[in-house]
């Protein structure tokens, strides 16, 4: 049976793996100055970020169309795949999942959408575990997304707290910030939740707060640091676990500066990280 594989460009997956798994991208929608952009098309993500603290106006994002939708689950079947899996960011934060639901009942139970419950590389690696495991089969790359979410954290180190207060995606626990100036807001995003897990003055301060979680020594099957237009202090981050923890790390670990339609809601100058457990 063969099987296709859509996501949204919010996984942030690179383009190489994107082109060698045959894996089809919809891309969200970003609106500068009341001008709208498909993701990854029109601007860079490095002049995004350059203007984005000193944009007059915030940027706002929105989800792909039905249409959209239809038009990469047709295209892999026009190219004979039998069945499509659709994975998307977390439902509780984007309506990417409801909208692939809608345009799936048009395929004939033939689409299966599912929930990631995350956001770039937490989303990616569980499209990566389905595309590695398609031609074994369904069951095997259902499976496959189940058990990297099984085993998925992912955490960030924000700049500020005032993209995401501006977004409308805070939680309860995060509000805590709303009132507090020059503080690093230290966030999980765990079952399409962000929760907050703590705070930092400096990045410094910051990237020890994060490293406290590679001292489990637990080994870990796959890595990525993500950053919004920093990719320096991105740098700097990984080159610290690499000296204290390398042994436990992937030996591939991506680096990747994130999608602007997740830059928009966490500002610039953010890091973080997606660790998958071996």
């Amino acid at each position: 049976m063969k099987i296709g594989i859509v996501t949204d460009s919010t996984s942030d997956l690179p383009a190489q793996l994107i082109e060698q798994y045959g894996i089809e991208v919809v891309p969200c929608v970003l609106i500068i100055d009341g001008r709208e952009y498909a993701d990854g098309e029109g601007i860079s993500r490095v002049d995004f970020y350059l203007h984005l603290s000193s944009s007059k106006k915030p940027p706002t994002t929105a989800a792909p169309s039905i249409g959209e939708f239809r038009k990469r689950y047709q295209r892999l079947f026009d190219l004979d795949c039998e069945r499509v899996i659709s994975v998307h960011a977390a439902a509780a934060l984007t309506s990417m999942v409801s909208t692939a639901y809608q345009a799936a009942r048009e395929f004939d139970g033939r689409v299966t959408v599912l929930d990631s419950r995350s956001l770039s590389l937490g989303l990616g690696f569980q499209v990566l575990a389905a595309a590695e495991q398609a031609e074994n089969g369904l069951e095997a790359a259902l499976e496959a997304v189940e058990a990297t979410r099984r085993r998925l954290r992912l955490f960030a180190a924000l700049d500020t707290f005032e993209y995401a207060r501006r977004s409308g995606r805070v939680s309860p626990t995060l509000s805590i910030f709303g009132g507090l100036l020059h503080i690093k807001p230290l966030i999980e995003l765990a079952q399409g939740e962000i929760k907050a897990i703590g705070a930092a003055r400096t990045t410094t301060q910051a990237n020890q707060r994060m490293q406290e979680f590679f001292r489990s020594g637990e080994t870990f099957a796959r890595l990525a640091i993500m950053h919004s237009g920093n990719e320096m202090r991105a740098r700097e981050f990984l080159d610290q676990i690499m000296r204290e923890h390398g042994r436990l790390l992937p030996r591939d670990i991506l680096l990747v500066n994130v999608t602007p339609v997740i830059g928009t809601h966490v500002g610039p100058n953010a890091v973080g990280f997606a660790a998958v457990r071996a």
